[in-house]
């Protein structure tokens, strides 16, 4: 798989995200019944509601596309070896194809191959079609990939991290890009459009070839949202109990970012298209590894509770993909999960928000490269989270998160192999002044393998943070609903 996808993505997804958070004043609501009335148009204006004005062959076409040119790029940077595809090895792999575990690095695996997926998605999704039918569009462009746009043997895991990974990272992606274009006043201006590129190029991409036909924006529904980002001074500490030696101290910088969307509890919100409610959160450090994280969760289908005037909650199927590289090993995991997420009004000035899911899924964990081990072991794995937020007014918060992954030798090249890991963080936040704030929080994640050719493998690995906090959201976007008292974000 081609390591320039990471080149696609580098630089402008800063600005995107700078975009999404630091909006113009005003807003911009997406106008429906003004697509439908619209003569001027030389194809059906797109409305997302009937579907009229969407699109089945424009992604059809801009799929294999956009795969020619990468493979061309390939070929060209890297040479005839792995990228010298032709028709006949493709009609080879069709017939005979001898499918096998990718031995990609991890990085290109677990977070290349689902950002490409992402890419594929964006341009079904952007051209008007659905969550599912965006899907089947990114599942057929990773097959079609993986037997003609290398020419190497086709890999069974990148089916499931290129395009069922991808596309959940392609749908928060999306809705973060067109949330950018509608915070503002009026059209979106030059930085607007900007930020959403940067954070959707596929969205943006059928937005300046087609004209008005795909400008009409999302209806987002007006979630309750909760955004921030935040950086952080890190000082990193890690040892190994056995089988690798990598005691250090080591002092990083990082930048956060976490957007919760469609938080429970406010009046008339509804989930019924997937991820009305997700979570996505992403760090950068400093160093060799520039991603530390990844990780977005969301509602694929399920329904809204409640218990007396305190409580608001929704469950069902969620879909997670967490990518988590921690310095001396790495885990990355795809799952479906059922659970629940709410807030409970505790007092009148204090909320709880929780999550808790568990579910099967797909797997990569494995050790930094040292003394020969192996860098990942890929296999079906098991998936837990809970996650805890106690808010209270405008004077506190508090988050508590634990996040379980058990990869086994199921659907693996190693059979016997195991990897169990393991990562809480504790943070604590308090404001200063307005929309600043400054937190305290550690980290710490473990990892246990067993291999049977070398047995067992301990490692630690642990963090301790302080930082600058800037919350886009007052309340720290605890969602009000009771009697007598404002609805949505407080």
């Amino acid at each position: 798989m081609s390591r320039t996808i990471f080149a696609v993505l580098a630089g402008p997804a800063a600005a995107g995200l700078l975009a999404l958070v630091f909006p113009a004043q005003g807003a911009a609501q997406p106008v429906e019944s003004a697509a439908i009335s619209s003569t001027t148009a030389k194809a059906p204006v797109l409305h997302w509601r009937s579907g009229r004005g969407q699109s089945y062959l424009i992604p059809a076409l801009e799929i294999p596309s956009f795969l020619l040119v990468l493979t061309m790029y390939d070929r060209t940077v890297y040479g005839q070896k792995d990228f010298g595809s032709t028709p006949s090895t493709l009609w080879h792999n069709i017939n005979h194809a001898h499918w096998v575990y990718d031995t990609d690095s991890f990085s290109m695996n677990q977070f290349g191959h689902p950002y490409l997926g992402s890419m594929m998605y964006g341009f079904a999704r952007s051209s008007g079609l659905s969550f599912v039918e965006s899907l089947l569009y990114s599942d057929a462009g990773s097959l079609l990939w993986e037997l003609g746009g290398e020419k190497t043997d086709p890999s069974m895991n990148d089916l499931i991290v290129t395009s069922q990974s991808g596309a959940l990272l392609g749908e928060a992606l999306f809705r973060m890009s067109s949330l950018t274009l509608e915070r503002g006043d009026g059209d979106p201006g030059f930085w607007r459009q900007l930020g959403a590129a940067a954070i959707s190029p596929p969205t943006a991409l059928n937005r300046l070839l087609f004209g008005e036909r795909f400008k009409t924006l999302f209806p987002r529904r007006n979630p309750s949202t909760y955004t921030s980002m935040q950086l952080t001074g890190n000082l990193q500490k890690s040892r190994s109990a056995s089988g690798v030696t990598s005691d250090f101290n080591r002092r990083q910088v990082g930048v956060d970012f976490t957007m919760s969307y469609g938080l429970p509890g406010k009046d008339g919100y509804k989930y019924t298209r997937p991820f009305d409610y997700f979570n996505f959160k992403c760090t950068t450090i400093s160093g060799s590894d520039i991603l530390e994280n990844i990780m977005v969760r969301g509602l694929l289908t399920g329904r809204k509770y409640e218990s007396g005037d305190s409580y608001r909650g929704i469950w069902g199927l969620y879909a997670t993909y967490d990518y988590l590289s921690p310095t001396v090993f790495r885990v990355s995991n795809t799952s479906l999960a059922l659970g629940t997420n709410g807030q409970w009004w505790l007092s009148r000035r204090a909320a709880l928000q929780g999550a808790v899911l568990a579910g099967p899924g797909y797997g990569a964990g494995g050790t930094v490269p040292a003394h020969g081990l192996r860098n990942y072991h890929l296999g079906a794995s098991l998936y837990g989270l809970l996650s805890l937020r106690l808010i209270v007014d405008k004077a506190l918060m508090v988050n508590v998160n634990l996040r379980a992954y058990d990869i086994s030798g199921i659907r693996s090249p190693e059979s016997g192999a195991a990897e169990m890991i393991a990562r809480s963080d504790a943070s604590i936040t308090v404001p200063i002044y307005g929309p600043h704030a400054v937190g305290f929080q550690y980290v710490e994640s473990r990892r246990y393998s067993h291999f049977p050719t070398y047995g067992g493998v301990y490692q630690k690995v642990g963090m301790t943070s302080v930082a600058y906090i800037f919350s886009f959201e007052p309340h720290f976007g605890a969602v009000e609903w009771r009697d007598g008292m404002a609805s949505g974000n407080r």
